[in-house]
């Protein structure tokens, strides 16, 4: 690869290990481990178990530091060489009064240094010319062809590099008798890992940015008028660009110049380069300022100077020093006004003697060409790395790195890719345009500062955690002084080397080319932050490395011999590579190590802000390195950072504390340097230096002990002088001591000749203990000399191996094998003899085989070990094979006696060892056994086994041995189990499926598997069903057959019964059929009489009340319907379940109730007419009042009592009679005035239970029942309730007809003819019409009642009350005044039967027409009740006035439906209903329910629905249908005549009122 190209290519990765878990904990012996693959690379990168994960330890607050600034085009070898020569060429022309700017060609700056060098290759300038070689010149500068670039590089190099090349040649000088400078050999003091010394050294001024960049900025051009008054400006407008020699006299282009000083004025005249188009350069104005060495600054003077020369003259007047001012050249004094004075050495020249001659005499400061070629030649001071001036924290410096890189890469700095990190670098040092400066915070004392790891110390408490990465052995403070490194045996803390140093890097911040000090291994760990770049040369290419560097830059190798030492000089891996140098690289991320070996070139760079530690360590392998590394630094004269040859004799010093490893390699590096160290004491004697003094030289320091010729630091021994005490030298170097006599110099030695034998020989006792243990073993192992050692022998050659530290080698592992090998035989062999003891005792699985017996005896003869156990092993085996002996004989005379076979087989369990004819044994045994087993189970003596028996006798036959007999048992008994499972499979499919089989079919099946000796449950389930089946079928016969129809509870237990049988019943569907017959009708017959959510049964309701003259009874029984606490039906009529079953039963308790129930209401009546009326103002509380049946006081308006009980209620919490029902206009209607018409009749919900039904839907019931095969306690009452209305019915009847009712009757009709044909004082109200299907618009006649009567509701639906009958209340009200009573009068002898007649209908849950014209013509006989009118016409009120709330808010409601867009339901199903505020949930929904009845009941006329007063839907025609009614209820009496066994009289007609 060419230098500077951008395309950088990346060297091959380096090796990458990832040890386990064992390898990684011991870091010196892994690192051996790799060392062959590794070593072949230079560095390597290790990856520790991902779990290994060290805290970070150092104190973030209080970490700072100052870091280093880098230019990075400073830090390339190459680069660094071009910018030294431009500096050089800037400076050649500076100090002539110029200012260089650098010319661009094809739009690159021209590459001066690379146009010298070329040049110079194709044989210097005057050669090139003549050949005309410039187009190849410009070729080798990778110009393009084609283009004269050649003429124009001509053009350049003449004006700019040939007046430079000239000096530096010296062509220009005839005698140059230049002062020379010090060309002494600098110091090489060198202390490592010093930063002022190291990479610090302050950079000179002549290498300024601020002026290398000036070079590449355009300046002002000269003005036309500037080169038409300057003669020399016309010339160089003819020659072209560029600086021309000294002495040129051009004039600058702002002619006001300032004065700086008191000197004279001077006017340095100052050339500028630059490019124009087509490669021409014009000068510009002169620079106002120069760079000299001197002392003293330049002055300016705002006027054109006037000659220098002759202004000096003037101002000597002594004639002898003017005769001295002669020529240099020419050794004249003549022509004075044409001599030149340098302003540097005040030598004279003539302007004609000069090379080339000068015109005139120049204006302003003027160097001789001998001046000019020292200053140009003076070496380069030392290039270092400068210290910034900031202080940073880690914070701080973080900030300022991630934004450096980010406004760099112009991206967030985790997203630029490493690799375009990597190029970019390279592109930047390689670069003599781009100026970037980066910081690097490098070599940071972590003994000041604090490690990155956990330490041990006292200054803080670890956690568990902290304190097991404090003793690791990775830990990098921790792994210099391990027990197998070298440096642990150094006592001082070497900075660098056993302490570690930190590093803070940013993007581009590098550490250059170098190997570590004395070649020692180095360690890098970084802790966190982007990765770390680096880049490795393997030690066998070290020298060939430096070759390349000196070769490509030898200027800066000249000027700084060990360059490679100071750490400050890269070159591109490329460029190594291309001359054969290999070069591995690796990125190194955070949590991984970097290892490189010794004299292992290494550098690299960092990818952006992280944090890095590192040390030195040196294991066993390193001495040989470090004794060729003292070598080395003697050659370089270049400073030891301690003894080499210390280091080893404080390891010789105490031999057993090393590592046996280091131990022989200390041997071998001592060895050597006693040699050596023979060697040069011979040769001091033969210098005749006798004198010897012993000197402790580890306890001067090491400046005082250094050899001041090669600064080697001396420990065996070195050379002194009595008369020169300052210096000494080591005795490689005894000439150079000094020039005093031999007799004054004498030997100061460590140790004398006779002492280190010694300690070589303590060494090789310690080296070769190994090899002396080793023969032991070995002898020991193979049984050399014929005599087996104990156990104990081998165990004490085990305990020296590990108190001597032997390495783990393979003799080593062999012992230990042997050992344990032996040491299992002994326990082993002590089990055996054990087992045997313990006989029947031993523990099962421990035996081993006849086989494995005499393996065991041949191991243990083998073993290389005398164990005294081997002649108890021999004794087991002989009694073994005696065993054996006497077994066969056993088998061979078979069939032998089973207790024969079985002694043997314990004898031979008692040995502990298996024996192949004992497992004969056994199986014969077991053979017989299982035989006789079977035998018992199958004989038709003994019980039968069941499935699970005969498996597992199947299963245990299996494992038996073969023979003719076992094998014949086994297939008897598995046919027997086939058997077995196919019939219990069947019975199975019979007891689970769906379809059920006939009694006959199971029969058959028990029949035939009752011959099969097994158990079976399957079957025996089957049979046990079977019996119950047939148990069944008797139970049903048996009711069937009875005198009277089976109850419903006993044919329903039946059918659960028979359902559950898995055998086909014929009888099981016919009752099912008859239950559910009954079920039938019992609902029917619960719709009819009970009202929805009823809390009564039906049978309760079609009972008599026998309780009914308690009221706490009552009311708390009926409490406890209502929660679902009551259930019992049996209690009504005191009979017990199984008195239901009898018809006479339930008929006697019937009447028995209903007369306890008469008494018990007049009971009652009279109880609740005692307490106070809840309307009088004087109303107390007492324990006679009143409770509602919410379990309030009723007081006050709103208060209703009942008709029948007598007892109070509030109105808002029970059904109470609608008024409107009554009034309604028709031809035969009477006037309002009527009071005793209105529907003002109140019974409680205590007193009327049920929907109270038409005596017509009874009827029908009852027919229904007569067909019905079943008998239900339910039918037997309504039969009896039945019976007890229609007797009550012809009662009533007879008293309707008597001649005194039919005459009050007769008044009655008269009084409403009258008040029909009066004037009313106001027009009536009018009554919207009903459609034609509403009961209460029926005909008149005697149709009317029943169409009023049908439902028994006190209220019409709250849908057919019209919107427009608001009016009719206020109406109503207004009547009340004109109301007047009674109307009639009725004798006491016919008002009480007519009330006890009352009393009693009231009682009946039926609905009878008779029962609304008696209250009607009780009504008529007494003052009208206005207090309850008044209270109806209040509720009416409140229940109107909520139902138009609820009607309004339904219709905004679906008015906003409508506007939402939905659809809505139905307007007709939306129709506004009032509902009654008072009455609850389930009475409200009774009209929808009447409905379903009518249906049900096929139109035998609708049911009633609940209401507390029957008689509230009288029709307004009297009495007329009492009458009437009579012969249309007369057919269906007579036909219920035979069931019920009551007579039904025949009531005569009647005249209708």
């Amino acid at each position: 690869m060419e230098p500077g190209s951008d395309d950088f290519l990346p060297p091959p990765e380096c090796p990458v290990f990832e040890p386990s878990w064992a390898e990684f904990r011991d870091p010196l012996g892994y690192i051996a481990k790799i060392r062959p693959i590794a070593e072949k690379s230079g560095i390597c990168k290790i990856r520790p178990p991902a779990d290994w994960q060290p805290p970070f330890a150092v104190e973030v607050d209080n970490f700072r530091f100052t870091p280093r600034i880098q230019r990075l085009n400073e830090l390339e070898a190459q680069t660094r060489v071009k910018l030294n020569y431009l500096d050089q060429i800037a400076k050649f022309w500076e100090i002539q009064g110029s200012s260089l700017k650098i010319p661009n060609v094809e739009r690159r700056i021209l590459d001066l240094y690379s146009l010298s060098k070329i040049v110079v290759e194709e044989g210097g300038y005057e050669a090139i010319c003549k050949d005309r070689r410039w187009a190849r010149v410009a070729q080798r500068l990778n110009y393009p062809p084609g283009k004269n670039i050649g003429s124009l590089l001509r053009s350049h190099y003449e004006r700019i590099v040939y007046p430079y090349e000239m000096y530096q040649s010296g062509a220009n000088l005839v005698q140059c008798n230049t002062r020379p400078f010090d060309n002494e050999e600098k110091d090489k003091e060198y202390k490592p890992h010093s930063i002022p010394l190291r990479q610090s050294v302050q950079p000179s001024k002549f290498n300024s940015y601020g002026r290398r960049a000036k070079r590449l900025q355009p300046d002002p051009e000269p003005t036309e008028e500037d080169i038409e008054k300057n003669p020399e400006l016309k010339k160089l407008q003819i020659y072209g660009a560029g600086p021309k020699m000294m002495g040129l006299g051009l004039m600058a282009k702002d002619k006001t110049l300032r004065k700086k000083d008191k000197e004279g004025p001077e006017c340095p005249p100052t050339i500028v380069v630059k490019e124009e188009s087509g490669g021409d350069v014009k000068v510009e104005s002169p620079s106002p300022k120069t760079f000299l060495e001197s002392k003293e600054e330049l002055s300016h003077s705002p006027e054109p100077c006037t000659k220098m020369t002759m202004r000096l003259r003037r101002n000597h007047s002594n004639a002898q020093f003017i005769e001295s001012y002669v020529c240099r050249m020419c050794s004249r004094g003549d022509e004075d006004d044409k001599l030149l004075l340098c302003d540097g050495c005040d030598d004279n020249y003539h302007i004609f003697c000069l090379l080339p001659p000068l015109p005139e005499i120049p204006k302003g400061v003027w160097r001789c060409p001998k001046c000019v070629m020292a200053e140009c030649k003076r070496p380069p001071e030392a290039f270092g790395f400068e210290q910034a001036t900031r202080e940073y924290t880690l914070q701080s410096f973080g900030e300022m790195a991630d934004s450096f890189k980010a406004d760099y890469f112009n991206m967030p700095v985790h997203m630029v890719p490493t690799e375009l990190v990597e190029k970019e670098f390279w592109r930047l040092v390689n670069s003599i345009e781009e100026d970037v400066t980066v910081e690097y915070g490098a070599d940071i004392h972590s003994k000041e500062f604090g490690s990155g790891f956990p330490v041990s110390d006292s200054k803080r408490h670890l956690t568990p955690e902290e304190e097991e990465y404090a003793t690791s052995g990775w830990n990098l403070n921790v792994m210099p002084v391990l027990e197998q490194s070298v440096l642990c045996h150094i006592n001082a803390d070497i900075s660098g080397m056993k302490v570690p140093w930190l590093y803070v890097g940013m993007v581009f911040s590098a550490f250059c080319w170098h190997i570590e000090d004395h070649w020692s291994y180095s360690i890098n760990y970084l802790h966190w932050g982007e990765p770390k770049t680096w880049y490795g040369v393997p030690s066998l290419a070290a020298e060939h490395l430096e070759e390349v560097m000196k070769k490509l830059t030898p200027e800066l190798f000249d000027s700084q011999p060990d360059l490679l030492h100071q750490l400050v000089t890269l070159m591109n891996p490329n460029t190594l590579m291309s001359h054969g140098v290999p070069v591995v690289r690796t990125n190194q991320c955070a949590g991984e190590f970097v290892i490189t070996f010794p004299r292992a070139y290494h550098s690299g760079f960092n990818q952006g802000y992280n944090f890095a530690e590192a040390v030195n360590f040196c294991t066993a392998d390193w001495l040989p390195a470090g004794r060729q590394c003292i070598e080395h630094y003697r050659r370089l004269r270049r400073y030891c950072v301690f003894s080499h040859e210390e280091l080893i004799c404080k390891m010789a010093a105490c031999p057993e504390k090393l590592d046996l490893n280091l131990a022989a390699a200390v041997h071998k590096e001592m060895f050597i340097m006693v040699q050596e160290e023979r060697r040069l004491r011979k040769a001091l004697l033969e210098k005749g230096i006798t004198e010897a003094e012993r000197e402790a030289f580890e306890l001067l320091p090491d400046d005082e002990r250094q050899c001041i010729k090669c600064k080697t630091t001396c420990f065996l021994s070195a050379l002194a002088c009595y008369d020169c005490p300052d210096g000494l030298v080591c005795l490689s170097h005894i000439n150079d001591l000094c020039k005093c006599s031999s007799s004054r110099q004498y030997l100061r030695y460590r140790y004398t000749l006779d002492e280190l034998p010694a300690m070589l020989h303590k060494l090789k006792v310690r080296a070769e203990s190994f090899d002396t243990w080793a023969n032991k073993v070995r002898v020991a192992l193979e049984v050399e000399d014929g005599r087996k050692r104990s156990l104990e022998e081998l165990r004490a050659l085990e305990s020296e191996a590990r108190e001597r530290r032997f390495p783990n080698s393979e003799l080593l592992q062999r012992l230990k094998n042997c050992l344990s090998e032996a040491e299992a035989c002994v326990s082993r062999a002590l089990g055996l003899v054990s087992g045997q003891e313990a006989g029947p005792y031993r523990v099962a699985g421990l035996q081993m085989t006849l086989a494995e017996l005499r393996a065991f005896l041949d191991q243990m003869n083998n073993l290389p070990c005398a164990m005294h156990q081997i002649g108890d092993v021999k004794g087991i085996l002989e009694q073994v094979e005696a065993y054996q002996v006497e077994a066969r004989e056993a088998l061979a005379s078979l069939p032998s006696s089973p207790g024969l076979l079985q002694s043997l087989l314990e004898r031979g369990r008692q040995l502990g060892v298996e024996v192949p004819e004992a497992q004969q044994l056994q199986r014969q045994v077991e053979q017989a056994r299982w035989l006789d087993e079977m035998k018992r189970t199958l004989a038709p003596s003994a019980r039968r086994g069941t499935l699970a028996v005969m498996r597992g006798l199947l299963v245990a036959g299996a494992s038996v041995a073969p023979s003719p007999a076992v094998d014949k048992a086994r297939a008897e008994l598995q046919e027997l189990l086939t058997i077995a499972e196919r019939w219990e499979e069947k019975a199975h499919l019979c007891l689970e499926a769906r379809q059920k089989h006939p009694p006959a079919t199971l029969e058959a099946i028990i029949h035939e598997a009752e011959n099969i000796p097994v158990h079976l449950p399957n079957i025996q389930a089957l049979k046990e069903a079977l019996a119950k089946a047939r148990a069944w079928i008797a139970d049903v016969d048996e009711i069937q057959n009875g005198d009277h129809y089976p109850c419903l509870d006993d044919l329903e237990g039946l059918v659960a019964v028979g359902r559950d049988l898995p055998v086909g019943l014929e009888e099981l569907r016919q009752l099912e059929l008859q239950v559910l017959t009954a079920h039938s009708w019992r609902e029917k017959a619960s719709k009819t009489f009970l009202k929805k959510n009823s809390c009564y049964t039906l049978l309760e309701v079609l009972c008599p009340c026998a309780d009914a003259g308690s009221d706490s009874t009552k009311r708390s029984r009926w409490m406890e319907k209502e929660l679902g606490l009551y259930k019992s039906d049996t209690e009504l009529l005191g009979l017990s379940a199984q008195d239901l079953r009898d018809p006479g039963s339930v008929i006697v308790a019937f009447k028995e109730g209903e007369q306890k129930e008469k008494e018990g209401i007049l009971q009652l009546r009279r109880t609740n007419s005692a307490k106070p009326s809840p309307l009088a103002s004087s109303t107390t509380a007492s324990s006679a009042t009143s409770i509602c049946v919410c379990g309030q006081v009723p007081a006050g308006v709103g208060a209703l009592q009942c008709d029948l009980c007598q007892d109070w209620f509030h109105g808002r919490c029970v059904s109470v009679p609608r008024l409107l029902s009554s009034p309604r206009p028709s031809p035969t209607s009477s006037p309002l005035l009527a009071w005793w018409e209105w529907d003002t009749k109140f019974l409680c919900p205590l007193c009327m239970r049920s929907r109270r039904p038409r005596l017509e839907t009874i009827l029908a019931l009852l027919v229904a029942l007569q067909r019905l095969p079943v008998r239900l306690p339910e039918g037997e009452a309504l039969q009896c309730l039945t019976e007890r209305a229609i007797s009550w019915q012809g009662r009533a009847r007879q008293a309707l007809a008597s001649e005194d009712v039919t005459a009050v009757l007769g008044r009655l009709a008269e009084l409403r003819q009258r008040l029909q044909a009066e004037p009313r004082p106001e027009e009536p109200p009018t009554y919207p019409s009903a459609p034609a299907s509403d009961p209460l618009r029926e005909g008149s006649g005697k149709d009317m009642p029943k169409g009023l009567l049908e439902n028994g509701d006190s209220m019409t639906s709250p849908e057919k009350v019209a919107p427009g009958e608001g009016s009719d209340l206020e109406l109503l009200s207004s009547l009340l005044p004109q109301l007047t009573g009674p109307v009639l009068e009725l004798p006491e002898a016919t008002r009480a039967p007519l009330e006890e007649l009352m009393l009693e209908g009231d009682l009946l849950e039926v609905t009878l027409d008779e029962n609304h014209s008696i209250w009607q013509l009780l009504q008529a006989g007494q003052p009208p009740n206005l207090e309850r009118i008044r209270t109806l016409l209040e509720l009416e009120k409140a229940e109107r006035h909520g139902s138009r709330a609820r009607g309004r808010a339904l219709e905004r409601r679906r008015r906003r439906k409508v506007d939402r867009g939905g659809e809505g339901d139905d307007p007709a199903r939306e129709e506004l209903e009032p509902k009654r505020v008072r009455s609850s949930g389930p009475e409200a929904e009774e009209a929808q329910e009447e409905e379903e009845l009518e249906e049900e009941t096929g139109g035998e006329g609708p049911l009633l629905p609940t209401t507390d007063s029957p008689g509230t839907q009288e029709n307004q025609n009297g009495l007329e249908p009492a009458l009437g009614a009579s012969s249309g209820s007369s057919a269906p009496f007579s036909t219920l005549t035979p069931r019920l066994h009551v007579p039904c009289p025949q009531q005569p007609p009647q005249q209708q009122l």
